[in-house]
């Protein structure tokens, strides 16, 4: 596998404070920081650890990253070492016109939420004014330099404002767009979930809208893979979602992007908790170490549990799918649904 030695992502909970109480999310985030958060001096040792994998891309998440007085020194030194800084801020008040040059100076990747293409949807989930909050986030990332991608949450409510999520993605300028689909984990509870039935709608209409010019990934749902190297016309059946997106913005401009990066919770991506825990993958809480006992180098080249990810020893269906190196299921929504992050993913829809 390709991320034997090193992840493509580093995913760093800097704290868990955050202003917005959002109803899916992984981190129960509070309004303050809890005890045990790495101090500025441990972060930098974290980051020169990290710093040994290479070029890796390092995103500041949370909580709310920007909730810490030290964010910015911190972010300076990742990319004095030569890491590639991303940041992944809450759609709150604090993205202001300052607060969004400053992370400029440091940051080249940007990720803000957009879970509806209405302010109703959107702050259903996230609180209210948080909508017109991430739309002002992203004019000013992208006014600075910044490359802004836009995170989306598949659920209930969301489902059919997706094709005008697309042209309201189109209308911003944004030219990347990750999709969540849910794991119940923290406050993601499987009530917000949409029916197994409607996941290969939602990968379908994926895939084409890739065919308009949108740079298009997917969290916890690596089917999509599948689903854009088997693509031909015929594949896009009756889609109530592909026959919006038609209406909304005319004929595709391009062919399927069929480009893949095989990434998987604990292969290619890692998670280090605000105190220094390490996971597989945010979504995926299978405790593998501690940063302030053991590197994180060793952490993920040496952990039995993450060898088994690599090498995609699964159980059920995934364990002898033809696809199993380039997608290999959901780890995380294995590990939710049967306690065993090596079952099969419940939730694909081949």
């Amino acid at each position: 596998m390709p991320f034997e030695n090193a992840p493509h992502l580093v995913f760093w909970e800097v704290t868990k404070a955050c202003p917005l109480s959002c109803k899916h999310c992984r981190a129960n985030a509070i309004d303050k920081p809890l005890p045990g958060e790495l101090s500025t001096e441990e972060s930098k040792k974290l980051l020169e650890d990290i710093a040994r994998f290479g070029k890796v891309v390092i995103v500041f998440t949370g909580g709310d990253p920007l909730s810490r007085s030290d964010i910015f020194e911190i972010m300076e030194y990742a990319k004095s070492l030569g890491l590639i800084v991303s940041i992944a801020p809450s759609p709150s008040y604090r993205l202001r016109d300052e607060t969004m040059k400053m992370i400029s100076n440091y940051a080249r990747y940007m990720s803000i939420s957009i879970d509806g293409a209405t302010s109703q949807t959107h702050d259903w989930l996230r609180g209210l004014g948080s909508y017109n909050y991430a739309l002002r986030g992203i004019e000013l990332g992208l006014k600075y330099g910044i490359q802004v991608q836009v995170n989306t949450l598949v659920w209930k409510k969301s489902y059919s404002e997706l094709p005008f999520l697309v042209k309201l993605l189109k209308e911003l300028g944004v030219k990347v767009w990750e999709v969540f689909f849910l794991i119940p984990v923290g406050r993601g509870v499987i009530e917000l979930d949409i029916p197994k039935e409607k996941y290969k709608d939602v990968i379908d209409f994926l895939v084409e809208t890739t065919r308009y010019d949108l740079v298009v990934r997917t969290v916890e749902a690596p089917f999509f893979r599948r689903a854009k190297l088997e693509y031909t016309p015929s594949t896009i059946k009756s889609n109530e979602l592909v026959s919006k997106l038609r209406e909304l913005l005319g004929e595709p401009v391009k062919d399927v992007d069929k480009s893949v990066l095989p990434t998987r919770d604990g292969s290619g991506v890692i998670f280090i908790g605000y105190n220094g825990d390490v996971y597989p993958s945010g979504f995926l809480p299978l405790y593998l170490g501690n940063v302030r006992k053991e590197s994180i180098v060793d952490i993920y080249r040496k952990s039995e549990v993450l060898k088994i990810i690599k090498d995609g020893r699964f159980d059920g269906k995934c364990g002898v799918c033809k696809f199993n190196n380039i997608c290999g299921g959901s780890r995380a929504r294995a590990f939710a649904v049967y306690n065993n992050p090596f079952a099969e993913d419940p939730m694909c829809p081949y």
